[in-house]
């Protein structure tokens, strides 16, 4: 995987040098980039110069990357599949853990979180009032009316994946069905806005003002990014954004949405003890969906969810 990601960065330097007309194109097709790569370069270009921030080449994946991201995202969504189908009250975290690490590398994967700037597990599990990046630990019992998010993410051949789903436990209160259930329609609010030649803010604001309209709030702090070739890439994805802002979307580009819901206010604290776990400052639930999205040329394409 180190020799890949050499090779890539190599090629990014590379697919950022001034093309002839009549040059191998920077996307690696083998055709000219007259008849590739060009007319695309040229509205990137038209558009940046009207102040619009916009992708650099090495955020733009190839026919080869993409085949090999949806490989890995087969793995993924296996996995939360398998989550679905198993998890239940009385259950440990730990063991959500155990059957992700099982489960990913028994299809050849391998968990992208498992040290991943020292994160010591394989997933994220984060219940009720955690926000994300809940440690799994034998120590915490899903017990009925819980609310859990489980985060997974595969690498497979260097390529990643990533996306959660969330979980309720037994007979949840109304008030937290709902929380759920909002959050997964920012999602769906958001992938609607998911276009070429749109941008990140439309995306963005379609997700916010669904959440503020049902009387929730999103985390600000933290949001969705690139993703494909290494775990987080560029860009970062806010979710407080405004339509016709933020970054241009461009056929090729992947990333995730996976706004952060709040009850209550968006205010949020990290846990000092693990530096990991992200709580709601006033201790309401939080709910989260993630699904991760290839810009196309009509529209977008799910690839992990």
């Amino acid at each position: 995987m180190g020799t890949r990601k050499k090779d890539q960065k190599d090629e990014d330097e590379n697919m950022h040098t001034k093309l002839g007309r009549n040059d191998k194109c920077w996307c690696g097709s083998g055709r000219k980039y007259k008849q590739c790569h060009q007319s695309f370069d040229d509205k990137i270009a038209r558009i940046a110069d009207q102040g619009h921030l916009v992708p650099d080449r090495d955020m733009i994946k190839n026919a080869h990357q993409i085949a090999g991201i949806r490989q890995s995202a087969k793995i993924n969504i296996a996995v939360l599949d398998y989550i679905a189908e198993h998890i239940h009250a009385g259950m440990s975290t730990e063991e959500i853990d155990q059957i992700v690490y099982e489960q990913t590398t028994k299809m050849g994967g391998i968990p992208a979180p498992l040290h991943y700037d020292g994160y010591p597990k394989s997933v994220c599990t984060s219940v009720n009032d955690q926000v994300c990046h809940g440690i799994p630990s034998k120590d915490i019992i899903l017990k009925d009316g819980d609310i859990v998010n489980v985060d997974a993410s595969t690498i497979l051949n260097g390529y990643f994946s990533d996306s959660s789903r969330m979980f309720c436990i037994g007979e949840v209160s109304p008030e937290k069905k709902r929380l759920v259930d909002v959050a997964k329609e920012c999602v769906s609010r958001g992938l609607e806005a998911v276009k070429p030649w749109g941008f990140l803010g439309d995306m963005g604001q379609a997700v916010h003002d669904h959440a503020f309209a049902n009387g929730y709030t999103i985390v600000r702090e933290i949001g969705g990014h690139g993703v494909g070739l290494e775990f987080h890439e560029d860009p970062w994805v806010s979710y407080n954004s405004r339509r016709g802002e933020e970054m241009l979307m461009v056929p090729g580009m992947i990333f995730t949405i996976e706004p952060m819901v709040n009850m209550g206010a968006p205010d949020i604290y990290v846990d000092e003890g693990n530096d990991w776990t992200v709580y709601t400052e006033d201790g309401k639930p939080s709910a989260q969906w993630e699904i991760m999205v290839l810009v196309t040329e009509d529209g977008a394409e799910v690839l992990s969810y």
